[in-house]
């Protein structure tokens, strides 16, 4: 278990801004970074019981969002966002935002 572990954490370690951030790309003679929002995790455990059988098991998952693109033409940056990539990630924000303003005032209120 303890090799899994090890080389589980070696392939994810230089990922980083890699989940957000892809490498530059020319399109048109305008360049290109895509940028996602994207989040992963892993898990494992092992262990055994009273009559010594062993076991063990680990799993893993992530998603990932695009929200859009910085593109540069003739010296100027630009964000060019993905509108249906920035909703999935902005409504499920702004409810929790809501429902934690209305906990919030409502313990106030009291």
């Amino acid at each position: 278990m303890a090799d899994f572990v090890l080389e589980l954490a070696d392939k994810v370690a230089g990922v980083g801004v890699r989940t957000s951030y892809a490498d530059k790309v020319e399109i048109g003679g305008a360049e290109v970074v895509p940028v996602a929002l994207g989040a992963y995790g892993f898990g494992g455990g092992a262990g055994t019981d009273d009559e010594q059988n062993e076991g063990s098991g680990g799993g893993g998952g992530g998603w990932s969002v695009p929200l859009g693109a910085y593109v540069g033409r003739g010296g100027d940056v630009r964000f060019e966002p993905n509108v249906l990539g920035l909703l999935i990630v902005t409504i499920p924000l702004v409810v929790v935002t809501g429902k934690a303003l209305r906990m919030v005032i409502r313990a106030l209120k009291k």
